[in-house]
């Protein structure tokens, strides 16, 4: 099995001659599993990129010896930032534990390499700005008529009263939906922390304006879309007709731009991430608890959570407001 067309999977040859071919391809498919498809196609892209590199310089990719891979992310410092590198050091190390190899990324001149690189250009992300109620509200009114418009209006709302990844939107069924007198009730089955899909429950309350209200916006999309099994958000064609395939992440990250340009934002500080993250700023702001906030973003660190709060508070409590300037 080629590491440049499948990293997780490989399973050493040699003890083919032992295990029978169908039990060894099953455990080729539960190594699969271990790892998010996402994952799996960032790995696939960055081993690639490793190959290539290593072929224009006519060294050997597997098994890599340290001062390859250290002069490879090197060359890479100066184009990529340290997220993006490190992310590659996982790929290479995939790439060698898959086949039974030790991985170079642990030799102390990789590492060193890559310390001496976060420290040349840092380590800082660059963060999306949130969308703070306002922002949802005027994002709300600047969505289109007819059914396009009304999915949209689902997805921002539900988003932000839900703080949603991207990923948890667009992986919603009709029958993770659950309406009662108190609002909506969504069984969440898999996200980017619960990778084996223990699930968990997440409530959202009725709003006070109808025209915003998350739960009621979402049962006219179902209404109007006649989606009453399968994926919740779907495309729509030219002609405005609901398809049988889901959103991607990537559509969702669109409309948000799209939305907070016609509402007189920047939308190039706007992504998919920026209803997480809104909903977490402007709970802070109106006085949630750090509790209350982990418990709907389920969040599990409580310093992730403390960014948003950071954030919010930069002014609320600021001592520099107390030096009677």
């Amino acid at each position: 099995m080629r590491p440049d067309n499948q990293i997780i999977g490989a399973v050493q040859d040699k003890g083919s001659n032992v295990v029978p071919s169908p039990l060894l391809e099953k455990v080729r498919e539960f190594i699969r599993a271990s790892k998010a498809e996402s994952t799996l196609r960032g790995y696939q892209s960055d081993w690639r990129h490793f190959l290539e590199w290593c072929r224009i310089h006519d060294i050997c990719p597997l098994p890599a010896q340290p001062e390859t891979v250290a002069s490879y992310i090197a060359e890479c410092a100066g184009h990529l930032k340290t997220g993006s590198i490190q992310r590659r050091l996982n790929a290479i190390a995939e790439a060698h534990k898959a086949v039974g190899l030790e991985s170079p990324t642990s030799a102390g001149m990789v590492r060193n390499t890559l310390k001496g690189i976060k420290r040349t250009i840092g380590t800082a992300a660059v963060q999306k700005a949130p969308t703070l109620t306002d922002d949802v509200r005027a994002m709300v009114e600047a969505t289109d008529a007819g059914l396009i418009g009304a999915r949209d209006r689902a997805i921002i709302l539900l988003g932000f009263a839900g703080a949603f990844r991207r990923s948890e939107l667009v992986g919603l069924h009709v029958g993770d939906c659950t309406f009662s007198r108190d609002g909506l009730t969504i069984a969440l089955r898999r996200s980017k922390t619960d990778q084996d899909g223990a699930g968990r429950k997440i409530g959202i309350p009725y709003g006070s304006n109808p025209d915003t209200c998350p739960v009621r916006v979402l049962q006219s999309w179902m209404e109007q879309s006649v989606i009453t099994d399968g994926s919740l958000f779907r495309s729509l064609n030219r002609h405005g007709q609901v398809q049988l395939g889901r959103l991607s992440g990537i559509d969702v990250a669109r409309i948000v731009k799209k939305l907070t340009e016609r509402a007189g934002l920047d939308a190039s500080k706007y992504a998919g991430h920026s209803l997480r993250a809104g909903h977490a700023t402007t709970a802070t702001i109106a006085g949630a608890s750090e509790r209350s906030i982990m418990n709907q973003t389920g969040h599990r660190s409580v310093q992730m959570v403390r960014r948003y709060i950071r954030d919010a508070n930069l002014f609320r409590e600021n001592s520099g407001g107390k030096l009677g300037l």
